[in-house]
C-alpha cells in the first residue's frame, strides 16, 4: 500500500457496491478485480448504496490528512467501468490524491458532485 509523499497516512477510497454499482446491472466489469486493484494503492472501504445509481460504478477518493490540510476534498467519480479509468485513479492516489497531486484531466470526465444532483432543479 502506498503512502502520501509526506509519509503520512494515504488517501482512502470508498467503493459503492450495492444495488447497481458492483452488480450484474453494470456489465463487462470485473468488480472484484477493480476493488482489488484499488486496494493495491490505498485502503478501500466497501459501501452500501451511495444513492447515485445513475453513475454506477461510483468511487470516492478521500484525501489524506496532508491532502485535507492542503484544501483537498473528497472526489466523487462515476461511470468507472473500464480498467483504464481504474488505473488512472490508482496512479493519482499513489501520487497523493486530492489536495496533494493535481487530478489528471482524464478523471475530469468521471468527476461529479452528488450534492448538485439532490437539490431541487439540479442547482
Amino acid at each position: 500500500m502506498s503512502a502520501t509523499p509526506a509519509g503520512g497516512p494515504p488517501c482512502r477510497i470508498v467503493v459503492c457496491r450495492d444495488c447497481c454499482c458492483g452488480s450484474g446491472k453494470v456489465t463487462g466489469v470485473d468488480h472484484a478485480a477493480q476493488t482489488e486493484r484499488l486496494r493495491a494503492a490505498a485502503p478501500v472501504r466497501i459501501s452500501d448504496c451511495l444513492d447515485v445509481c445513475d453513475q454506477a460504478n461510483v468511487i470516492v477518493v478521500q484525501p489524506s490528512a496532508a491532502g485535507r490540510a492542503a484544501g483537498g476534498r473528497p472526489v466523487w467519480l462515476g461511470l468507472v467501468n473500464d480498467p483504464a479509468a481504474t488505473e488512472d485513479i490508482v496512479s493519482w492516489v499513489r501520487e497523493g490524491g486530492p489536495g496533494v497531486a493535481p487530478r489528471p484531466e482524464i478523471l475530469d470526465l468521471y468527476a461529479f458532485s452528488p450534492l448538485a444532483k439532490r437539490r431541487p432543479g439540479g442547482s
